[in-house]
C-alpha cells in the first residue's frame, strides 16, 4: 500500500482562497492524477470551491504553430496584469510518448508572465486526450478561478482537434493567423473559423506588416460567406504584432466588447450553462473510457472483440452491445 498522506481538502481550499501558488499547483496536480483517492479528493475540493468560480473572462486561443500564440499570451497578460488584473494561463502541451509529461515548456516561452507575481502559468500534459487539451483543463479553470485570477488565458496545441473543446469551455475564442494570405486562406477550416469570435494575423511589423494586412483583408472577406457563432456577433479580422505590442490592447478591447454584448442579452449566461452539460457528459464519457482500460474482465475481452471484427466474424453493433452488457454487469 501506498505510503502517503491523503490529500488535506480543507488546507487546499483555504490555500486557494488566498491565493498561494504552491497549494494552487499543488490542487491542479490532484486533480490530474489518476489514482481513486485523488480523483475523489480532486472532486470534492472542485465542489466545494464552485461558490468561488464563474467571475473570471475565459478566453481560448488557438493557432498553428509558429503562429506565435505563446509571445501573444505573453505580451497580452502583461498588459493585463499591468492593468491591475490577475492572469491564469492554462497551457497544454503535447504529451511526450513515453513520459506523458508537457514538453514544450511554455514558462520559457513566456518570459515576462513567467516572473510575474501576479500571473500563474501551468502547461499540462494532454495525456493523449482529444486533440491535446488536457482532460482536467476545466476543473485547473475553475481553482485559478476560485484563486482570484479574473482573466483565464486557454492556449490550445494547434493541431487541429482541440479547438471545438476549447471553444466550449471559454467565452471568447481568438484565432491566430500568419501573413500571407493566398496560401493560409487556401487551407482555412471553416469548422475553426466558424468557431472564432475574433481572428488576429500576428506578425504585423517590418517587412511583413503590408502582407499582415491584406491576409486580415483576405479573411474578412472569407468571414462573409460563413455564420457566425452567434447573431449578435460579427467576428472582427485585426493585425497585430506580438513582438512589439501593436494592437495587443485592441485585441483585449475586443473582448470586453463582445462580454458587454453578449452579457447584456443573457447570451454569455447561456453559453456557459450549456458549456456545464457538455462538461458533465464529456466527464462521463472519460469515466466510461476509464473503466474500460481497468475492469480486468473487459480488459480481456476486448483484444477478442477486436480480432473478432477486424477478422468479419463479428458485426461492429454486435461486438458494441457485447462490450455495454459487460459495463452495465
Amino acid at each position: 500500500m501506498s505510503s502517503r498522506r491523503p490529500a488535506d481538502i480543507d488546507r487546499l481550499l483555504h490555500g486557494i482562497r488566498a491565493g498561494e501558488r504552491g497549494i494552487i499547483a499543488r490542487a491542479i496536480t490532484l486533480i490530474e492524477s489518476s489514482r481513486g483517492d485523488d480523483r475523489k479528493a480532486g472532486r470534492d475540493l472542485v465542489q466545494r470551491l464552485l461558490p468561488f468560480t464563474g467571475s473570471s473572462i475565459r478566453v481560448g486561443i488557438t493557432g498553428a504553430p509558429g503562429v506565435g500564440k505563446s509571445t501573444t499570451i505573453d505580451a497580452l497578460g502583461t498588459l493585463l496584469t499591468g492593468r491591475g488584473h490577475k492572469v491564469a494561463v492554462l497551457a497544454v502541451d503535447p504529451s511526450s510518448a513515453r513520459s506523458g509529461g508537457s514538453i514544450l515548456a511554455d514558462k520559457t516561452r513566456m518570459p515576462r508572465l513567467a516572473s510575474d507575481p501576479n500571473a500563474f502559468i501551468r502547461p499540462s500534459p494532454s495525456s493523449g486526450t482529444l486533440g491535446g487539451v488536457a482532460a482536467k483543463t476545466r476543473e485547473c479553470m475553475l481553482i485559478v478561478e476560485a484563486a482570484g485570477h479574473d482573466c483565464v488565458l486557454v492556449e490550445t496545441m494547434g493541431t487541429g482537434q482541440s479547438e471545438t473543446v476549447v471553444a466550449d469551455m471559454t467565452d471568447f475564442f481568438l484565432v491566430l493567423m500568419l501573413p500571407g494570405a493566398g496560401d493560409e486562406l487556401q487551407g482555412l477550416k471553416k469548422g475553426v473559423v466558424e468557431l472564432a469570435d475574433m481572428i488576429a494575423v500576428n506578425k504585423a511589423d517590418g517587412d511583413n506588416l503590408d502582407r499582415a494586412t491584406a491576409a486580415a483583408a483576405e479573411y474578412r472577406a472569407a468571414l462573409n460567406i460563413l455564420t457566425p457563432r452567434s447573431a449578435l456577433w460579427s467576428p472582427p479580422v485585426t493585425a497585430y504584432s506580438a513582438l512589439t505590442g501593436e494592437g495587443i490592447a485592441r485585441l483585449w478591447d475586443t473582448v470586453l466588447e463582445h462580454r458587454a454584448r453578449m452579457s447584456g442579452a443573457g447570451e454569455l449566461a447561456a453559453r456557459r450553462s450549456e458549456q456545464q452539460v457538455k462538461w458533465m457528459w464529456a466527464m462521463l464519457e472519460e469515466r466510461m473510457l476509464s473503466r474500460l482500460r481497468s475492469d480486468p474482465a473487459l480488459r480481456n475481452k476486448l483484444p477478442r472483440l477486436e480480432a473478432a471484427v477486424a477478422e468479419g466474424r463479428v458485426s461492429a453493433a454486435f461486438a458494441v452491445e457485447e462490450i455495454a452488457a459487460a459495463l452495465a454487469m
